[in-house]
């Protein structure tokens, strides 16, 4: 299966010398609304995690490094929100933008393109990760975050740690089979619970752990799938006996999911759980409830909502983000397939 490689002309587009726009209109940058945290610390997850990088991206890839470090408070909390004054316009906290920067710290530790981004974002990593918060989606960032260390610094202290107390404040799935989520409402990115969790047991080396993040990954895919094509839960949320499908789906949440897939296919060496991959691949390529692509080939966006009638014209930073994201997991799946097919013995 042939799918687009991923596009970064308009992640370009919308990166500026201070960081990264949150919002567009259209493919315009929109200034007077600023930058945030949560997008920037996405983006150098993003730029790391491309394998061979060009000399724009690892440029990228630094601003955004260097945009996390003036809004990481003493502390290790960071700030969210920057206006286009250079104001900052909230205070240092443990929320989303916090997970969200641990989380792009543990991928430029592990993934960074040059020694010098690897060392920054270790020591600023070491500083965030001696917090904790009480949110189960900024706890989750920081898991995947702290996953990445791990990977390049086994015996890390802090980011072992920080995954148990993750597991601990996300909470175990619900004994109910109907309903099996640690809270009663689906909200946004939810595939990075059930990854974090996932995660979490295989490096703490509790298989009952990483159990429950498979049981909830599997029902979240389930639930997430209509008619063959993913139905993702909307911006507002979705609860038991809610009627499907809902719209405002954002990317997002797909983008979540495939991560999600392509991690428990490695942690566990089961391939099928790539065909979640496929489905989120798909619905950027418009097999979806409104049979609409999400991916703008000609500028190289994601759009950042889809409505019945089909797309937002809007194609803002975490939107391109992660259609960027899912694109990467799909050449992932590509390349696997192919070196499985040039390794088989032929007939």
């Amino acid at each position: 299966m042939s799918w687009p490689d991923p596009p970064f002309r308009h992640l370009m587009r919308i990166t500026d010398r201070i960081g990264l726009l949150e919002h567009t209109d259209g493919i315009v940058p929109m200034h007077e609304r600023g930058y945030r945290v949560e997008d920037t610390a996405y983006g150098l997850t993003i730029v790391c995690r491309e394998p061979a990088p060009r000399d724009e991206l690892v440029t990228l890839a630094r601003r955004y490094l260097y945009f996390l470090a003036q809004a990481q408070a003493a502390d290790g909390s960071f700030r969210n929100h920057l206006g286009y004054d250079r104001h900052w316009k909230d205070v240092p906290a443990t929320a989303d933008s916090w997970g969200r920067a641990l989380q792009g710290l543990g991928t430029a530790v592990a993934r960074g393109p040059v020694a010098a981004i690897r060392g920054e974002s270790l020591a600023r990593f070491d500083s965030g990760a001696q917090l904790r918060s009480e949110w189960p989606h900024a706890m989750a960032f920081a898991a995947l975050g702290a996953t990445e260390v791990l990977s390049v610094i086994p015996g890390h202290a802090g980011a072992r740690r920080l995954l148990a107390v993750a597991v601990g404040i996300i909470g175990e799935p619900a004994g109910n089979p109907v309903w099996p989520w640690p809270e009663p409402r689906l909200s946004y990115a939810n595939a990075s619970i059930a990854e974090a969790v996932i995660v979490a047991g295989r490096d703490l080396g509790d298989d009952r752990v990483v159990r429950n993040g498979l049981r909830m990954l599997d029902w979240l895919l389930s639930g997430e799938t209509r008619c063959g094509h993913l139905s993702v839960v909307p911006a507002g949320g979705w609860g038991q006996g809610e009627s499907r499908p809902g719209f405002d789906q954002r990317p997002v949440e797909v983008a979540a999911l495939a991560d999600a897939c392509a991690r428990a296919a490695a942690v566990t060496g089961d391939t099928s759980w790539l065909t979640g991959v496929g489905l989120c691949v798909a619905w950027f390529l418009g097999d979806n409830d409104a049979r609409t692509p999400m991916l703008n080939e000609r500028t190289g966006g994601g759009h950042d909502s889809l409505e019945p009638s089909g797309r937002s014209r809007n194609q803002g930073a975490q939107s391109t983000l992660a259609m960027i994201s899912v694109l990467q997991q799909g050449r992932r799946v590509t390349a696997a397939q192919a070196a499985r097919a040039e390794a088989a013995p032929s007939a």
